[in-house]
Formats: C-alpha cells, sequence, structure tokens
C-alpha cells in the first residue's frame, strides 16, 4: 500500500516539515557537531522539534537521521552506532506521529555519505549500497513509513541508496536531489536528466530539495513536472539564500516568502512540499495557512 494516499486523497498538497539542524543549532548544538548523537543525548529535544512542525501543519516528518550513514558518523567516531541513532531517530518520530490528533507520516531521512564514488572518489559503489542497507535497515525497524533519500548530487550514490533501502526492506522509496549549481546538480546533473533516470526506480515521489532558495526549485520543479507530468514531485526549498553575516549563517526567506514559495510550486506542480535550511515552525505554519492545508 501507498501511505501517502490517504493524505493525497484527502488534499491536494501534503506539507512537509522543515529544517531540524536549524531547531536544534537554536537549541544548542554546536557547530559541527553530530545532529544524530542528539537522538540519544536529548531525543526531548528532537521531540519537540518534530511536534512543533506537525502543529504547524507538516503531515509528513523527516527523522533526525540526514547523517546516520557509517561515513558520515566515522567523522564523529560513531561508524559503529548506525543501527542505535537511526533507530532511535525513527522511534522518536513515530513517537510523535502517534501522539498527533490526525495522521502523520514518518520519513526516514537519508542525506549523502560526503564521499565521492569511483572513479571520482575512493567509495566502491558496493560500499555506498552497504552503508544505505545499513542505515536503511534501523530506520525500518524503527518504524517509519517511507525511506527519504534528500540532497543528493550523484545519480549513481542515488541508485546506490535505492538498491540498498530495497534489499533490506519492502518501504516505498522517495528521492530528491539538489540542484545547487547553475540549476546543476554539483555532480553536473540537470533536472531533466534526474527525471529520466531515476523514474526506472519505482519511487512513491522525487524532487529537488535544499540548495539556493525558492526560485531556484521553482525553475525545477516546472521543468520536472513539463517533463514527466505523471510524477508525485516534492518541492523542499531552503527559506531563502543562504547568506553569511558576522560570522553566521542567515537565511533571508521570512514566513510570508515561504508562503508564496508554497503557493508556486503547488502551481508549477508539486504536491509534496516543505522546507530544508533555514527554516522553521513559523515558515510550516506560513505554508499551511497559504495552502489552506490545515490538518482535520
Amino acid at each position: 500500500m501507498n501511505p501517502l494516499e490517504p493524505l493525497l486523497n484527502e488534499q491536494e498538497v501534503v506539507l512537509l516539515d522543515g529544517a531540524m539542524g536549524t531547531m536544534l543549532m537554536a537549541a544548542g548544538l554546536e557547530q559541527g557537531a553530530p545532529p544524530e548523537e542528539w537522538n540519544l543525548l536529548h531525543p526531548e529535544k528532537i521531540c519537540g522539534v518534530h511536534r512543533s512542525y506537525i502543529q504547524a501543519g507538516a503531515r509528513i516528518i523527516l527523522t533526525n537521521s540526514f547523517g546516520g550513514n557509517r561515513f558520515r558518523l566515522k567523522l564523529h567516531n560513531l561508524q559503529e552506532r548506525v543501527t542505535e541513532l537511526n533507530k532511535a531517530a525513527a522511534i522518536i518520530a513515530r513517537q510523535e506521529a502517534q501522539a498527533a490528533t490526525h495522521p502523520v507520516l514518518v520519513a526516514g531521512s537519508m542525506g549523502p555519505t560526503g564521499e565521492l564514488l569511483e572513479p571520482m572518489g575512493t567509495m566502491t559503489f558496493d560500499q555506498a549500497k552497504a552503508a544505505f542497507a545499513e542505515q536503511a535497515a534501523a530506520l525500518a525497524d524503527g518504524g517509519v513509513d517511507l525511506l527519504w533519500i534528500e540532497t543528493m548530487s550523484d545519480l549513481n550514490e542515488v541508485k546506490a541508496a535505492i538498491e540498498g533501502a530495497r534489499s533490506v526492506c519492502d518501504l516505498p522509496v522517495a528521492a530528491s536531489m539538489t540542484f545547487d549549481t547553475h540549476g546543476h546538480t554539483m555532480m553536473g546533473v540537470k533536472p531533466s536528466q534526474a527525471v529520466e533516470f531515476l523514474r526506472k526506480y519505482d519511487l512513491i515521489a522525487l524532487g529537488a530539495n535544499c540548495g539556493n532558495g525558492p526560485a531556484e526549485i521553482e525553475g525545477i520543479i516546472a521543468a520536472m513536472h513539463t517533463l514527466a507530468p505523471e510524477i508525485l514531485l516534492i518541492a523542499k526549498s531552503n527559506a531563502g539564500v543562504p547568506k553569511w553575516v558576522n560570522n553566521e549563517l542567515v537565511y533571508d526567506g521570512t514566513p510570508e516568502v515561504m508562503a508564496a514559495y508554497a503557493r508556486q510550486a503547488r502551481h508549477l506542480g508539486a504536491r509534496l512540499i516543505g522546507a530544508c535550511c533555514g527554516s522553521t515552525p513559523a515558515h510550516i505554519r506560513a505554508m499551511a495557512d497559504s495552502l489552506d492545508v490545515h490538518a482535520p
């Protein structure tokens, strides 16, 4: 069964959550520290972020597991705790989803490894696939409804993530890439190439996230929808364009800016709409108001 169907039958657009890292930094997470470790150290703070997004109108929340693969966790000497950290992320999100007064889905967030695949780098396809399989198994064990591969630049890494996930569970899989380099991903992938490549993998949804703000993602959604109008599209833009101010990364997208983006993304063909870096529950609430998709 497609877990999205009941929500999509209820309303034209399903609202996603906003940034996790932005919220945790505001709660005291130090720059460069692994957010995933807070699933064990400060689970109540992770719960609070999920709860705030649900109260703001999000019907799909992403687990605090973006960097939860062994390659990313190795940077913090946590590579042997992949299962523990990811399962905890899923359990925390599931707890908040079940406490909601209306249906909320939990998506298991799986971000890139941070490594380059051969021949550009040293990571083999099988190593990447195994890392994603390990993460996906833990998220599935923790009770997620679907797996959410996000912020990808390399189509082969997306393929490794999809194959890794499907080697350990039968959960639906969504995937989104970040087109932050003149309308291409860092590895040179165009939106049309992403659609043509990924449509073969029977994904529940695909699209774009992060990047350089709403205008960029709006263009990507328009291109994807024109090429493949039958595909369920994800739009999860950063809250405006990031800028360095007083040695701090600041996003200039106000809730009003993101509300306008949400309407435009819907107009261009996206049906799963949320926000990424720099966003907060205030942004998601403004988007819910703008789209008129408040929970029953």
